[in-house]
């Protein structure tokens, strides 16, 4: 009897073992399945299946980062006139102050000019200016705030001088693109000035090519190739080091190839008191312009000028203009710093316009300049 019961408890243990191995398989084969989908990052997606390339599923490269739409010109001078009116509060109110006194005795005209050439307005402007105040003032017997500002103001955009030609030529000629050179000196925004510029035209639909001639400054061609693409323009760049003439010639006979409206050159920072860096200035001016022909010129040279230099900006401009016949000016930084006079100073001294100004480190922050808005920015502080 004792074998039997023996060996009915061996089947019945055979029973629950082969029924255990049963009941866990499942959960070993979920599991394995769970481990397989984390390793693909697709539950349920058999292994090597479950990541896709970048792009589209299909096999497509990723698409490009979506094109920036920089600002249209004319909308950003109600922006950047507010900030205009903050950097040069010391000079209108200063100027208010002084004019709204009892009296105007000697003391006090001598204060205005004072206040004037320390803006960078300039000696023989500040002289003009202020003569013409006296003789308004005396002849009308004001001493009205309302009449005072309009007094000054009219003499302000007299010396600003509103009959200047301030376009920039940038209209196709004859079915050849427009060539502009930017020059000046490290330091003074130049590069970024040219991605700027680039904005400004994109902004009013024009095709742009731009060159890399700065080719010197390590950074330079990568630093303009950035604000190039951020809205859809291509770059023309040589090797560090390479002749920036061969590089400014190869980015103005593309642009005859290819059919654009505006060709923009930048160039390295120039060193102003080095006569042989600035006469390679001048090479770069007469090589790029050979793909135009021998009646063509390049259109615009526009210089960049940091406002907060003052009167050693005006010193530069005087050296840069000698080398390649400044056609424009660009002030930049003109949000930090009082000293918005040397406009008129280095309009003087130049006999070119002041074209561009920047009011700060925004992509948009260049504006074409407007002489009635720069003056009533200040007046009006």
């Amino acid at each position: 009897m004792e074998p039997v019961i023996y060996a009915g408890i061996g089947v019945l243990i055979l029973l629950i073992i082969a029924g255990g191995a049963f009941l866990l398989a499942p959960s070993r084969r979920r599991r394995r399945t769970l481990d397989t989908d984390t390793a693909t990052g697709v539950p349920g997606a058999p292994a090597g299946e479950g990541e896709e390339a970048p792009g589209d599923g299909d096999g497509e490269p990723a698409s490009a980062p979506a094109l920036e739409q920089p600002t249209e010109p004319t909308t950003r001078l109600a922006r950047l006139r507010d900030r205009l009116a903050k950097s040069n509060t010391t000079l209108g109110r200063g100027l208010l102050t002084l004019l709204s006194r009892d009296t105007l005795d000697e003391e006090t005209w001598e204060e205005i000019e004072d206040l004037l050439i320390m803006a960078d307005i300039g000696v023989d402007p500040t002289a003009e200016i202020v003569d013409a105040l006296r003789e308004r003032v005396r002849v009308l017997g004001t001493r009205e705030p309302a009449v005072l500002r309009d007094l000054l103001r009219e003499e302000l955009i007299r010396a600003v001088d509103p009959t200047m030609d301030r376009e920039l030529a940038v209209e196709p000629l004859d079915g050849s693109p427009r060539v502009v050179l930017v020059v000046g000196v490290n330091g003074a925004g130049k590069t970024t000035t040219v991605g700027k510029i680039a904005r400004v035209l994109v902004a009013q639909d024009r095709s742009v090519l731009l060159g890399a001639a700065d080719t010197f400054r390590a950074a330079a061609a990568e630093q303009l190739s950035t604000w190039g693409s951020r809205v859809g323009v291509e770059t023309v760049r040589g090797e560090e080091g390479a002749d920036p003439a061969s590089v400014a010639y190869t980015a103005v006979q593309r642009g005859i190839d290819e059919d654009v409206d505006v060709v923009l050159v930048d160039t390295a920072g120039r060193l102003q008191n080095k006569k042989g860096l600035m006469d390679e200035l001048g090479k770069v001016k007469r090589v790029a312009a050979r793909p135009l022909g021998e009646d063509r010129a390049i259109d615009e040279v526009l210089l960049v000028l940091d406002a907060t230099t003052g009167q050693n900006g005006l010193q530069q401009a005087k050296v840069f203009s000698e080398a390649v016949d400044i056609t424009g000016i660009v002030l930049t930084k003109l949000d930090g710093t009082a000293k918005g006079g040397i406009v008129v100073a280095v309009q003087r001294a130049l006999g070119v316009p002041v074209k561009l100004i920047g009011l700060g480190e925004g992509a948009d922050d260049l504006a074409p300049f407007d002489a009635a808005g720069f003056v009533d920015a200040i007046v009006d502080a």
